[in-house]
C-alpha cells in the first residue's frame, strides 16, 4: 500500500468451489452473497455512528461460471439452457434467495445439457452500499452532510455496469475472453429491483411471473373484486393479494389497506406459491411509462407480459367496446428507437395469440366466425401525442391506412418491443373505448356504460389467457423467434 494511500477492508476470504448439482451451487451463493452483504452493512451502521472512516471497505458479488469445450449436440427446439460454443461464460448474482428458482433451473439445465460443473465464487464486481443495505428498511443512505463523503468509503453504483449491452447484443467479451452467461448483471437487476420498490410501492419479491399491463384504475379495481373471489375459493391456489406499501389480505372478506402515497405505477400482485401468479401494473398513459416499466420488471425474468387497455378504434366496422388482438405494431412511440431501431420487426408470438384468442371465445362465449363480431386482428399504432387528433390528420391517417392498423394507443407497441429486446413474451389485447376518426370521441358520458359493462369482461380474458398460459410447458412459451445469434444461456 502506498503511504498516504487509504486502507481496504475486505470481509474474509471464501474459496472458489465447483458444483454438480444447481441446488448446492445456489446454497453457496446465498452464503457468499450474505457474508459480503452483512460485513457492508455492518460497517455501514459503524461509520454512521462515528461519522468517519479512516478505512474502504469492500465486498464484491459471487459470480457463477461455467467453462465448455465441445460444441455440444443441444435440443434445437430448445431456446435456453445452453451456450452457443466452447468457451468460458459468466455472470455475477444478486439476491439470490429471490432468484432461487430460477437460478436452480438455469444452471440445472446447463449441467444437463453441456456435462460441466458450475464454478462459484466472489467476483471483481463491487456491490454498491445503496444495494447492499436495500433488504434493510431501517438503514438509509445519509446525504453527504453525514460527515464523510459515501463513495470515499463505500462503492456507489456504477453506470458502466448497469447498462443494457447484454440484452442489446452489443457487449463485448472480457479481457480474458469470458463471454455473458446471463442477461443481465448484479448491478443491473439491483438496480431494477430498487426503481421496482420505488414506481410500484411493492417489494419486487412479490411480483409474479405472468404480468398484465393497463392504463386505467379501473382494471385495479376489478382485480381485487376477482382476487377476492379467488382467496376465497380453497381451489384457486392463490394466497394472497398484495397492494401498494406491500399490505396484503389472505381471504376475500379483509380490507386491503392503500399505501398513504400512491405511487407512479400502482401494483397488485395475487400469489401463488410457486410464483405462477398474476401481477397487475397500472402503468397509467404514455409510451415512457411503459417503458420504464417493462425496463425493470424484465429483469424478474418473467414468462409473459400482455397489454390489457383501451384503445381508439381506426374501423367504421368497430363499436365501443369491441376488442383487438395485435398481431403487428406500428412504431411511433420513439422512446426505443436508440435501443431497438424502427426496422426491426417485432413478430407476434403464437402461444400468446392462441391462448388471448382462447381466452376472448370462452370469456364471451362466442368462437369461429361469431368472433369476427366483437374482435379484430390486425396492426396496433402506439404514438407519443395523445393529441394527435389536433393536428393536420392527412399524414397520420395516411400512415395508419398504409400499415392497415385498427387501432391506436400510447402503450401497446413499447410494451411489445421491450418484450422482444428482453425476450420476454409479450402480447397485446386492447379494448375500443373511443373512434376519433368517426366522431366518437371519448366523453364522460358516452364512456360510463361502457366502463362498466366492458373492464370486467376484457380483465376476466387478460387473466384467462395467463391461465392457459401457465398450463404450458415452459420451453414452448419461450419463443425461439426472441433470440438472437450469440445468446446468453440463462433465459
Amino acid at each position: 500500500m502506498i503511504e498516504g494511500e487509504q486502507k481496504m477492508i475486505l470481509p474474509g476470504d471464501q474459496p472458489t468451489k465447483n458444483f454438480e448439482n444447481s441446488k448446492d451451487a445456489v446454497d453457496y451463493l446465498i452464503l457468499l452473497y450474505q457474508v459480503a452483504s452483512d460485513f457492508l452493512c455492518e460497517n455501514f451502521v459503524s461509520v454512521l455512528e462515528t461519522g468517519h472512516s479512516n478505512y474502504r471497505y469492500r465486498a464484491y458479488y459471487p459470480e457463477v461460471r461455467i467453462t465448455t469445450t465441445s460444441y455440444a449436440s443441444v435440443d434445437s427446439r430448445l431456446s435456453f439452457g445452453h451456450v452457443t460454443g466452447p468457451g468460458t461464460f459468466a455472470t455475477t448474482i444478486t439476491r439470490p434467495v429471490m432468484f432461487r428458482h430460477y437460478l436452480e433451473q438455469q444452471m440445472g439445465l446447463l449441467i444437463e445439457n453441456h456435462n460441466v460443473q458450475i464454478q462459484v465464487a466472489y467476483s471483481d464486481t463491487p456491490i454498491p452500499i445503496h444495494f447492499a443495505i436495500a433488504n434493510d428498511p431501517d438503514l438509509i443512505v445519509p446525504p453527504e452532510a453525514a460527515g464523510f463523503t459515501l463513495r470515499d468509503v463505500f462503492d456507489v453504483p456504477d453506470l458502466n455496469t448497469m447498462n443494457d449491452d447484454i440484452v442489446n447484443g452489443v457487449a463485448v467479451p472480457k479481457a480474458d475472453g469470458c463471454m455473458p452467461l446471463a442477461a443481465f448483471t448484479a448491478q443491473r437487476v439491483d438496480y431494477s429491483l430498487a426503481r421496482l420498490a420505488h414506481y410500484t410501492a411493492t417489494d419486487p419479491e412479490h411480483f409474479q411471473n405472468h404480468v398484465l399491463f393497463t392504463n386505467y384504475q379501473f382494471y385495479v379495481e376489478e382485480f381485487e373484486a376477482y382476487a377476492r373471489q379467488q382467496l376465497d375459493d380453497p381451489s384457486s391456489g392463490y394466497f394472497s393479494l398484495i397492494g401498494t406499501g406491500n399490505n396484503h389480505i389472505e381471504n376475500g372478506d379483509e380490507q386491503l389497506k392503500t399505501s398513504e402515497k400512491i405511487p407512479q405505477m400502482p401494483t397488485y400482485h395475487l400469489k401463488r406459491t410457486d410464483g405462477s401468479g398474476i401481477t397487475l401494473v397500472n402503468i397509467g398513459v404514455g409510451p415512457s411509462n411503459a417503458k420504464t416499466a417493462t425496463d425493470h420488471i424484465a429483469v424478474l425474468r418473467p414468462h409473459a407480459w400482455l397489454m390489457v387497455g383501451h384503445c381508439a378504434g381506426l374501423r367504421n366496422s368497430q363499436d365501443l367496446g369491441d376488442f383487438v388482438l395485435a398481431h403487428a405494431y406500428l412504431r411511433e412511440d420513439h422512446v426505443l428507437d436508440e435501443d431497438l431501431p424502427v426496422w426491426v420487426p417485432i413478430p407476434a408470438l403464437a402461444e400468446i395469440q392462441t391462448s388471448l384468442e382462447q381466452a376472448v371465445a370462452e370469456v364471451t362465449e362466442l368462437s369461429g366466425f361469431d368472433l369476427k363480431k366483437i374482435m379484430r386482428t390486425g396492426t396496433v399504432a402506439t404514438i407519443d401525442n395523445r393529441n394527435w387528433e389536433l393536428r393536420d390528420q392527412s399524414g397520420p391517417v395516411l400512415r395508419l391506412s398504409q400499415s392497415r392498423a385498427i387501432a391506436l394507443d400510447m402503450e401497446s407497441a413499447t410494451i411489445a418491443a421491450n418484450g422482444y429486446r428482453f425476450r420476454v413474451p409479450y402480447g397485446t389485447l386492447l379494448c375500443v373505448s373511443d373512434k376519433p376518426l368517426h366522431g366518437e370521441l371519448k366523453l364522460p358520458g358516452m364512456a360510463t356504460e361502457f366502463y362498466k359493462t366492458q373492464v370486467v369482461c376484457h380483465l376476466r380474458i387478460g387473466i384467462r389467457a395467463m391461465e392457459i398460459l401457465r398450463e404450458m410447458p415452459l420451453e414452448s412459451i419461450h419463443s425461439r423467434k426472441l433470440r438472437s445469434f450469440q445468446e446468453t444461456a440463462f433465459l
